[in-house]
């Protein structure tokens, strides 16, 4: 009987836990540059005595959907879209080195261009400081242009552009880390005048999370019915007894 228990508590809490991981990911659907978050569970032995044969499912390292969201031309000089495997380098709030999709980019009071969130973007050399009243414009390769008033342009930095070859770890500022500070990739390429959007499906999204609200109830009627069948088992005992 508790072996039912087991596996319907387990598979309850790892319902919920999907539900919230797709309430996330649909909540996003429209951030810049998001990518999707990937639930995986694993079967583990409950340890004690007499409960070896029952197991409990715990939610394993999570990972992310890679795959490119579209690509929507904005027209704006300080957009831009990473192109295939391409991450942005910012400092996060705690100081470190971390990567982005999202290149909305901005130019803050002290002249420093940073996210649209106000995080600093990190060049090639450090941070990129845009002369006052400049005109800007972002290469393809990530060099950034500087152009004052009818002067000519001039070239002020290089956007830190990485190539990570394996997933990353996604922090709870929704920032990603590769554990190290990642070398520059001097191939990796932007396209300018664009943002790169979520790479959530809403529709996928909504059928999911329709499924396991369906499972979430099909595993509380076995609670239920587990807890029928030792009411039962108490009446017969007692009539025995």
């Amino acid at each position: 009987m508790d072996r039912l228990i087991y596996l319907s508590m387990a598979g309850a809490k790892a319902t919920m836990q999907r539900q919230e991981v797709l309430s996330h990911n649909l909540a996003n659907v429209s951030t810049t540059g998001f990518r999707a978050e990937l639930t995986a569970f694993r079967a583990v032995p409950v340890q004690g005595d007499g409960a070896s044969t029952r197991v409990y499912a715990l939610e394993s390292t999570p990972g992310y959907n890679n795959e490119a969201g579209p690509v929507a031309a904005t027209g704006r000089n300080l957009d831009v879209a990473m192109k295939g495997n391409a991450w942005l380098a910012v400092q996060g709030l705690d100081g470190t080195e971390a990567y982005t999709r999202n290149g909305a980019l901005d130019v803050n009071t002290e002249g420093l261009l940073v996210t649209q969130g106000g995080l600093q973007v990190l060049g090639d050399g450090g941070p990129i400081t845009v002369p006052a009243n400049a005109s800007v414009q972002i290469g393809s390769d990530g060099t950034v242009t500087a152009t004052v008033g009818n002067g000519r342009p001039q070239g002020i930095g290089r956007l830190k552009l990485v190539s990570p070859e394996a997933p990353m770890t996604r922090g709870t500022d929704g920032l990603f880390r590769a554990g190290e500070d990642l070398p520059a990739d001097p191939n990796a390429r932007v396209q300018d005048g664009a943002l790169e959007g979520s790479n959530v499906s809403p529709v996928e999204s909504m059928v999911a999370m329709i499924a396991a609200a369906r499972q979430f109830e099909t595993q509380m009627k076995m609670l239920q019915g587990a807890q029928e069948r030792e009411q039962h088992a108490s009446k017969l005992l007692s009539n025995q007894g």
